[in-house]
């Protein structure tokens, strides 16, 4: 499509890998949105473009790029979506095998007090406004897939793994705080292992590795004060594959504020690997946590 009805929502999506670009797309179709794609190479999935009106392939390091042709599509706003392997950033000579543009090498050098990713995704969005595109919460077509509060699988936590949950939950939200990471994993009231620039999956090897006897605990947060445009914490079977396989056995996330990817099959997944999935928000005994 080249023109637009003032009346549609005009919407851009910069995509990432994983199946959240997918459920942003499907969100905003269901709202009637007219959607771009800015299909980040190496990470989005090709298929989206049949999903939307205009989709087209960009580097990670050509936010100009983004930018000029949101423009021309007449974008008026625009979500981040899809997990972006940041840790690619620090390989030897990665960034310029990126070729980066004038806007990205501006930003990354000159804007940035620090590398982390709330600042990184800060001055990105602060950039698209400049241009008169706003950023929305990632979730703002997705509401439906956040977790609800509770217990989520059949399987119930014991009291040691509630426990563990109240300990892990305000180090987990300390981390977030910090913005080093989303989440910790846990055995009997001591931390085993915490995320970093790695990722989840990743910390969650290393955490199977550091305790072999398994029965440990993965807490799962949003920040304590989480910009809901990036960065939200999401969960899907993969999750549970790794925790299965490298010995967790109860997985806390934060309800409201985390997404839930294939939620039928991570709820299947878990019930089969007796995985509990508990869902909160805020320790059930906060005197446990001190």
């Amino acid at each position: 499509m080249s023109g637009t009805s003032s009346s549609v929502p005009n919407l851009g999506i910069v995509a990432g890998a994983g199946l959240f670009p997918r459920m942003v797309v499907e969100g905003a179709r269901s709202a009637n949105c007219r959607v771009s794609i800015v299909a980040l190479r190496g990470l989005a999935d090709p298929t989206l473009s049949k999903h939307v009106d205009v989709f087209r392939w960009f580097s990670i390091a050509r936010p100009g790029g983004w930018i000029r042709f949101l423009r021309r599509q007449h974008v008026q706003t625009v979500i981040l979506a899809g997990s972006v392997r940041k840790a690619e950033m620090f390989r030897r000579f990665r960034w310029l095998r990126m070729l980066p543009d004038w806007t990205a090498i501006r930003i990354w050098f000159f804007r940035l007090a620090d590398k982390r990713n709330d600042t990184v995704l800060s001055a990105i969005a602060d950039e698209f406004a400049r241009h008169g595109i706003i950023m929305e919460s990632c979730v703002k077509y997705t509401t439906d897939h956040l977790a609800s509060e509770g217990v989520l699988t059949r399987a119930q936590p014991s009291p040691a793994q509630l426990r563990d949950a109240d300990f892990g939950w305000t180090i987990a939200k300390e981390l977030g705080r910090l913005d080093i990471g989303q989440a910790v994993a846990v055995k009997e009231t001591e931390v085993i292992a915490v995320e970093a620039i790695e990722g989840t999956d990743r910390m969650i090897e290393r955490a199977g590795a550091l305790c072999p006897r398994a029965g440990w605990t993965l807490v799962k947060s949003a920040k304590p004060n989480q910009d809901m445009r990036f960065d939200v914490p999401t969960v899907g079977p993969g999750t549970i594959a790794k925790l299965r396989e490298h010995g967790g056995r109860v997985l806390v996330i934060e309800a409201g504020k985390t997404v839930l990817l294939e939620r039928e099959r991570l709820l299947a997944d878990a019930d089969a690997a007796g995985i509990v999935v508990l869902s909160r928000t805020a320790p059930a005994n906060p005197s446990a946590a001190g």
